[in-house]
């Protein structure tokens, strides 16, 4: 049975950036700002109450009389007790015999081309910190995306508004990073385990390295990007970002009504239709707030049982970071076209091309990520970077009808037409999505 760190971690980086929130905002009560305190405090307690709702929903307490637990969960103090439980489980493990046992079934990486089915026992203690680790390593992704990235944004604008940083603000700065990165971590994970389900899935700290380097700089610059630009083209960074967050919000309702697929009735038996439609938009929502940021690495698929896409969708990943450089270079360029005179006194011809660098240093990560530290790449069925590169999304429009073309003009007459070698490997990458 292994320590629950991941759970210590999130209630960690929960109480401390709420911690320093709540004495920034009195800061500005203090200076007389108050509508940075209000700004604070909401992107504080919006998504404490959502962190509160979800540990709630997960362990299924309102079917349960625990009274004491839920008035906690009211205080906002319900992570806090979930950890200690956590603990209490893990450190009274094995003195008591368990009641009954669960066997499961978990196929091994392939071995020299042969897979291995292992059956290991659950028990309840075992079964209870699964729960825990689950429910937190949700709250983490709700905490991060709804929660530390508005604040870290608003707090780094705040900064350039007002040519400085204090302690205050630049800790809570560096603890919504942290909050944002370890999210987008376990966002990472929690997707490969998904699509991965019937294998022992073991995640190397190289890996967990490469993705805390390729989600840092990427949300890191992104941020940065944004606030560039909001700062001197304060009317436009609403639509920009509105556009962003509707798009990724609608994306897969349309998905979900041009399958024609029956609504889905399987996420909670005790959920009426109405209450299930609230936790799809719910989920949507959470799926909309990460895409601003940075790439969800989890595709929803309403039509779907587990309302997740288990396929490897490199085209996909391929139009998004292809895209989301274009708009990130845009925004820079019209940054430094209507930059004021504070902005005089960096370079900013610099300052863009480090930001630039800075999101091609994330997307190098994640080639690095997925070509040799994934835990599952022994399943792809080809590279993973000649499928990023052959999903390109304007290569994918165009490559069938050149290679028609190509094909009509190079075979001599008499021999049959021959097929591109790397034909199946282009289908096998652009086709699963």
């Amino acid at each position: 049975m292994r320590l629950p760190i991941s759970v210590l971690v999130s209630v960690s980086l929960f109480t401390a950036e709420t911690t320093a929130a709540l004495y920034l905002s009195s800061t500005y009560r203090s200076a007389g700002d108050q509508i940075w305190q209000c700004f604070t405090l909401l992107f504080t307690l919006v998504p404490s109450m959502l962190v509160q709702l979800t540990l709630i929903f997960i362990h299924r307490d309102l079917s349960r009389d625990r009274p004491l637990v839920l008035l906690l969960h009211l205080l906002q103090l319900g992570p806090i007790i979930r950890c200690l439980d956590a603990f209490c489980i893990y450190g009274s493990a094995g003195k008591v015999e368990e009641p009954y046992v669960t066997i499961t079934r978990k196929k091994q990486m392939p071995r020299d081309g042969q897979t291995e089915e292992l059956e290991q026992e659950v028990g309840q203690a075992e079964g209870k910190l699964v729960t825990h680790r689950a429910a937190f390593a949700r709250t983490s992704v709700i905490q991060a995306f709804l929660g530390s990235a508005p604040q870290l944004t608003l707090q780094l604008y705040i900064c350039v508004l007002q040519r400085g940083l204090s302690i205050g603000r630049g800790t809570l700065m560096v603890i919504s990073l942290l909050s944002i990165v370890y999210g987008a971590l376990r966002c990472n994970i929690l997707a490969i385990k998904i699509r991965y389900d019937d294998y022992e899935v073991s995640v190397s700290p190289l890996a967990y390295i490469c993705v805390f380097l390729w989600r840092g700089f990427e949300i890191a610059t992104r941020v940065a990007v944004l606030v560039l630009f909001s700062s001197v083209l304060k009317v436009w960074v609403l639509p920009v970002v509105s556009v962003n967050f509707i798009l990724f919000f609608l994306h897969p309702w349309i998905l979900f009504w041009s399958s024609q697929s029956p609504f889905p009735e399987n996420i909670e038996k005790t959920l009426s239709r109405v209450g299930t439609t609230i936790v799809l938009c719910m989920l949507t929502f959470l799926y909309a707030g990460i895409n601003v940021f940075c790439w969800s690495a989890v595709q929803l698929k309403l039509d779907d049982p587990d309302l997740i896409d288990k396929g490897q969708a490199w085209r996909r990943v391929t139009v998004y970071y292809s895209l989301r450089f274009v708009e990130n270079t845009a925004l820079t360029l019209m940054w430094y076209l209507h930059r004021t005179d504070f902005y005089r006194r960096v370079d900013a011809p610099v300052l863009e091309l480090l930001l630039l660098l800075g999101y091609t240093t994330a997307i190098f990560f994640m080639l690095l990520f997925y070509q040799f530290c994934h835990p599952c790449r022994q399943l792809f069925s080809s590279s993973p970077a000649q499928g990023f590169w052959e999903c390109c999304g304007a290569l994918c429009l165009l490559r069938g009808p050149l290679s028609q073309r190509s094909t009509v003009r190079v075979k001599p007459a008499g021999k049959e037409t021959g097929e591109d070698p790397r034909g199946d490997a282009t289908q096998s990458l652009c086709g699963n999505v």
